[in-house]
Formats: structure tokens, C-alpha cells, sequence
């Protein structure tokens, strides 16, 4: 069976360490391919920064034009974030997430909508958990301190990134989606402070071993689907 993980950095296998972003090899498909052995195929199609208006975009070429069985999409992170030095410029003013949460559901169900009429059987990761803290920390070292003042009246971006998790949950329950709660399980993987990097955002290499287990718990299930789904 041919999976495809389609998604931003945290598909790539980005990791934070000495305030610098590097490649680690050990990402979740790549270890999802290890767990699964020969008998199946994973291909990693992750790209850093990605948000959902740019996977709707490469879909055709880097999904489709493939003909896999499962498709992983793992998408929202870079979508609910802010254009952090257009805040710290103006930090009086209203700002907007990069990728509004109305845009976000459109292009999640057009994904959902274009994989299905492929013939794959596309899967939702739920976005991974946060440290707002460490995040918050990483960027005070990038921008000024004017930003915090904003962050506070708009809620906090642990505020927007559960609004658009819950809306990308209610998404599949009205779609029928399949949906893999990554979220809630890597919450019980461990603590944050060895799963998460210093960046606040980006999984260390225990994070992404985590991840990986929790997909690869999911993929006997999956695979019937698949079954089902392409016989139908």
C-alpha cells in the first residue's frame, strides 16, 4: 500500500536546537516506513512553513499525480500563526492569523474533497500540541517585547491553535473524515519538555518517535478502510 504524509515542517521532520532549524532523519514517515517494513510505501511530502492554501496548491503534483492508497495530511500549525513582524511593527493594531480559519476549513475540504475522488482515502492528524511559553520566549528573541502586549489582548496563540484543532475536529465529524487525534495521544506520550523543542512548536526526535507510534497504532484500521473505501 502506497501512504503519502502530506503537510508542513513537522511532516518534513524539522527540529530546533541552538536557536537553529535543522533536518532530522529520523522524521515520523520515515520512522512509520521502518515500523511497516517492505510490504508498504511511505513517501514523505512535507514542506517547511507550508500552510493549507500552499498544500491545495502542490496537491495535483506531489499527491495525486502518485496514485497513493492513504493520504496523511497534517496541516494548521503555520495557518493559525501570525505575521509576527507586521505585530511588532504594530502592535496597537488588529492583526489576522496568515490563513483565516473560514479559508482554512475551505481548503481542508477541498483536500479531503480532491484525495476522496482520486480514490485515496485521505486521513486528518489533528494539530500536534504547543508549549506557549517556550514559544512565546523564542520569539521575544526575534522581535521586541511590544508584541507581548498584543498576544495578551488577542488571546494568545495557544488560543487560536485549539480554536482551529477544534474546528478541524468538527470538520471531520460533519464530513466523515477520517481523523487521527494526535493531539490528545502525544499528550500522554510524555513531557513536553522532551517531545517538544525549545521553539516551542517543532517535536524533538523522541517528539517525532511519539508521532510516529501514534500513527502507526492507526494504520490496521486504516488499511480496511482503504479496503472498503477503494471498493467501493
Amino acid at each position: 500500500m502506497k501512504m503519502i504524509c502530506f503537510g508542513d515542517s513537522v511532516t518534513r521532520g524539522i527540529t530546533f536546537v541552538r536557536g537553529r532549524f535543522k533536518i532530522i532523519r529520523e522524521n515520523y514517515p520515515a520512522l512509520l516506513q521502518r515500523f511497516l517494513g517492505d510490504q508498504d510505501e511511505v513517501i514523505n511530502k512535507g514542506v517547511f512553513n507550508d500552510n493549507s492554501d500552499l498544500l491545495v496548491k502542490r496537491l495535483d503534483q506531489d499527491v495525486l499525480s502518485l496514485h497513493p492508497d492513504l493520504v496523511f495530511i497534517n496541516i494548521g500549525g503555520n495557518d493559525c500563526n501570525f505575521p509576527w513582524d507586521q505585530v511588532a511593527k504594530l502592535p496597537d493594531s488588529e492583526h489576522v492569523p496568515i490563513v483565516p480559519l473560514d479559508r482554512y476549513l475551505t481548503n481542508v475540504t477541498e483536500l479531503i474533497s480532491r484525495i476522496s475522488s482520486s480514490g485515496a482515502l485521505p486521513v486528518i492528524l489533528s494539530l500536534l500540541p504547543l508549549d506557549p511559553a517556550r514559544y512565546y520566549q523564542s520569539l521575544m528573541q526575534h522581535y521586541n517585547h511590544s508584541i507581548g502586549h498584543w498576544i495578551g489582548m488577542c488571546g494568545g496563540i495557544e488560543h487560536w491553535h485549539g480554536m482551529y484543532n477544534r474546528a478541524l475536529k468538527e470538520l471531520c465529524q460533519k464530513t466523515g473524515a477520517k481523523l487521527i487525534d494526535v493531539r490528545s495521544a502525544f499528550k500522554q506520550k510524555g513531557e513536553f519538555n522532551e517531545l517538544i523543542n525549545e521553539d516551542g512548536l517543532h517535536p524533538t526526535a523522541k517528539g517525532y518517535q511519539a508521532l510516529a507510534e501514534i500513527v502507526f497504532s492507526c494504520i490496521p484500521d486504516l488499511k480496511r478502510s482503504a479496503s472498503q473505501f477503494h471498493a467501493l
